[in-house]
Order: C-alpha cells, then structure tokens, then sequence
C-alpha cells in the first residue's frame, strides 16, 4: 500500500514514471494529494524486543546504497550495517539484512513482519509518525539541490558559475525535479509549492531507484534536479564533481529508524544503544567513515569488486566458479569460505602454517596432490577437499545441515566434529543437526569436563572457533546472494 503525504490540493503537475528517469506531462495541471490518515496501513504482527531474543535474529529492513549497505571486495559494508552488527551484538542476537528493492513498499513490509525496525535514514514527519515509531534521530541534515554544475565550469570564474545554476528555491518555480514520492524529499516540494504559490513540476521516479541511483541521473545528465539529504549529496559530489550541492532547501532535519508501534521494547533498547555509542565515539568514527571520507567512497565506487556495480565479489570468481560447479556447491558460498580463510589474499600464511586462498595445512595439501600452490591449484586442492568430508557426512540428508558439517570439519578437523556428534547423543539432542544442536556440543568440548569424557576421542578444541566459522560464512553467504547473481 502506498503512503501519500498530508498536503492541500496544490497546482502540481506530475510526470510519469519510467526507468530512464524522464516523464510525459500529465494532461491533468492538478492533484489531489490524499492525507495520509487515509491510507492507513495495518500492523499484522506484534513482534518485540523478547521475541525477537527468544528467536535469535534481528531483522533489518534497509536498502541498497554506496552508504547504506553495499558488498565490496567480499565484505558486506555500509554505515546502516555496521551500526547493525554493533547493535544486535549490544541486544545479543545475530541479525540479518532484509534488502528492500522498492523503497515505497518499505514501511508496509515492516507492519507486515518482514523486519523488525526500518534501518534508513528517515526524515521524522508528523505523516510517518501515524504509522511508526521513531527511535531518537542520530543524525541531523537538512535537504539540498542537486544539479550539474556546464560541463565547461572549469574553465570558469566561481561567479560565473552560480549564474549558471539555481541559488535560491524560488528559482524552481517552472522548474523540473525528479525524486520518488515516497521520500521527505516530495513533501518538501509540495511544501514550496504551498509556501511559492506557483507551481514545481515533479517527475515521479519509481521507488526501486535509490538517492544515489538518482544523483547518478543528474551528474550523467538524464534529469536536471533531484533533492538529497546534504550529507549523501555532499559524499557522492565527491565522486561526481560536476555536481553542485550547494543550495539548501529545507531546514534542519531528523533522521531516525524506526519500529512498529507495537514495538516499544526494541524502540527503548535502540535508543539507550544509540546514547551509548555516541558518548563512546563509535558512533562518530562510523559516520565520518562513510559520509566524510571521500577517499574511501571514490575508492569503492571505482573499485571493480563493488559488488553492487559490477556483480563480481573477488579476481578469482572464475577460478571458484569453475571448481565449485564441480563438487555442486554453490560458488558464493565457497567464496565466502575463501574469505573467511584468506580474504581474497593468497599469499596469506596463518601461524600454523596454513596457506593460500584456501589456508591448506601443508599435510593436507600433500594428501591432496597439490604440488604448485598457484590459486588455481589451491581453489582445485581446496575444493576436493571440502568434497571429501561433504561425503563422509552421508548419512545427514539435510543439504543445507550437510554443508555446515563440512564446514565445521574443514576449520577444526573431522574428528572434534565427530566427538561433537558423540556429545550430543549422550546430550540427547540430534546428532545430525547442525544448528542448535551439535554446534551447542562443539562449543562444550572447550571445557575439561566434556572433552575429557571416555567417549571423546580427540580432545579439547576450542570450540567457539567452528561455531563462529559457520556461522559467519552463512551469514556472508546471505549477503552474497543479495548483490551477486549466481
């Protein structure tokens, strides 16, 4: 269901919507804009901070973005995930990404369950806080224009510039602006529109095409204008220097997740994390990571592993596509192990002797025939060596649980997994389940009284290890699968 701001009738004309950004005039010069206490969306789950422990997850709606949430060089990235991570650690859960490709249908999928908070940057406004709760705002800015700066403004004075482009909001009156309707950013021009007395016409981009997707439009010369948040306008500027964002058009705005109103547990933990990471500094060091570091934001936009852009997570996506089809794994989750072991760094060597890509032990290599260690042969040596345990697991029909004994194995040995299963019978828990079940025995054999029972055959092994092994190649794996076609 779609959300329309509060507004009077205004002297608008909306332009349709297409995927290149422009729009045909609508023969109609007025529309009715429909105030939000009409279109009211239903909260069909009541899910709160509890239940949300008792499940172990934490489910974030959020969007794609060069700041939000993006994949680069096979780590998962953004500000919004890494203020995540740190949060669901904070609240003791895992947490998972739930990547929203429309950003209209964003607050309809969290009264619906499909997350547990909104992690965008929202705009606090009487019409979203009918529907939602807003945690305390973490940052504030304010909205600005973006436009093209002539393609020859190099060669020119400063001042000549500014006679070139809009300086000040009357200016758009008559004026074209491409932005999607579901933002701050629509409500603020209907505001001009009411505030001027004349009429900004507004090309309705469809809400799959983020900020960035639209400031991209403007810099390539697709649209003339858009409206963004000054510190996202500012950070992609720094890329497109053709861009200018200079001209402000609202006043100091908050920004906020947001939660269901049925929430208030989860809405009261967000906000005492939120203070504590802003006394601590963290909060800061991540910010200024993506919104003030211009180095690192061209680095990633021009890198070719921006997963985003390109669809690429490493150089060696080839290598592992060709040798995971041959075991029938799929290959972004063998390149979440390569990145789990190595980083995408083969000449990486771990201080018990482990190297390349896939950090073989140098027996293990031995055993599997691997004479030259160039990545090809260690992803080829690797790989065989994760069939060879995947078949020893037999007797688990489960593919999914199957896999996450492998990878156990393959980080810790094949007999603490096997001591692990042992623990879990006498633990009368099943002994071919992977999750709550074996790994809650994996992580008792670190401790004396279990791995010294008459039963266990290979001893102590510190057990957290495999545990969060597992654990974070899937979760990496997840990621992978949002940003990379298989």
């Amino acid at each position: 269901m779609k959300l329309f701001y509060l507004a009077s009738i205004l002297s608008i004309v909306i332009l349709g919507s297409c995927s290149s950004g422009e729009g045909t005039k609508n023969k109609s010069t007025k529309e009715d804009i429909k105030s939000v206490e009409n279109q009211k969306v239903k909260e069909i789950t009541d899910i709160d901070l509890s239940e949300i422990k008792k499940r172990g997850v934490l489910k974030a709606l959020t969007i794609h973005s060069p700041s939000n949430y993006f994949l680069y060089k096979g780590k998962s990235m953004g500000f919004e995930y890494e203020l995540l991570s740190d949060f669901a650690e904070d609240i003791g859960v895992e947490f998972k990404i739930v990547k929203v490709s429309n950003i209209d249908s964003i607050i309809s999928m969290l009264m619906r369950g499909d997350g547990d908070l909104i992690a965008h940057g929202f705009t606090i406004n009487e019409e979203r806080k009918k529907l939602v709760n807003f945690t305390d705002h973490y940052y504030l800015t304010h909205q600005v224009l973006v436009q093209k700066k002539p393609h020859n403004w190099r060669q020119m004075t400063v001042d000549n510039i500014k006679k070139t482009l809009i300086t000040d909001v009357t200016e758009l009156l008559g004026e074209t602006v491409s932005i999607r309707k579901e933002t701050s950013y629509y409500s603020r021009v209907i505001n001009l529109i009411e505030e001027l007395g004349d009429t900004i016409y507004v090309d309705v981009v469809p809400g799959t095409y983020t900020t960035e997707d639209i400031i991209d439009m403007v810099a390539n010369g697709d649209v003339k204008y858009t409206i963004s948040d000054k510190n996202i306008a500012d950070i992609n500027k720094s890329y497109y220097h053709i861009l200018d964002t200079s001209t402000p058009v609202s006043l100091s705005q908050r920004i906020a997740w947001s939660v269901r109103k049925s929430s208030p547990d989860l809405e009261n933990s967000i906000n005492k994390w939120l203070a504590s990471i802003k006394r601590s500094g963290y909060y800061n060091i991540v910010f200024s990571k993506y919104f003030k570091n211009k180095k690192r934001f061209k680095t990633v936009m021009n890198s070719d592993y921006n997963s985003s852009k390109t669809g690429r997570i490493s150089q060696y996506d080839k290598l592992i596509k060709k040798y995971s089809s041959k075991i029938g794994w799929d290959w972004r989750l063998v390149s979440s192990l390569v990145y789990q072991e190595s980083r995408f760094d083969h000449n990486n060597k771990s201080w018990a002797g482990a190297n390349g890509l896939m950090q073989l032990m140098p027996s293990t290599a031995k055993e599997l025939g691997l004479k030259h260690n160039t990545p090809e042969e260690n992803i080829k040596a690797g790989t065989k060596y994760l069939n060879q345990i995947f078949n020893r697991f037999s007797s688990i029909t489960d593919s999914v649980q199957r896999i996450k004994f492998t990878l156990a194995s393959y980080n810790c040995g094949y007999g603490h997994v096997l001591d692990a299963q042992s623990l879990t019978l006498k633990m009368g828990d099943n002994s071919n389940v992977w999750d709550k079940n074996v790994e809650k025995s994996i992580l008792k054999l670190s401790r004396q009284k279990y791995y010294n029972r008459p039963y266990i055959n290979y001893g102590y092994v510190r057990g957290l290890e495999p545990y969060n092994y597992v654990r974070d190649i899937f979760v990496r794996y997840d990621n992978y699968k949002e940003f990379v076609i298989k």
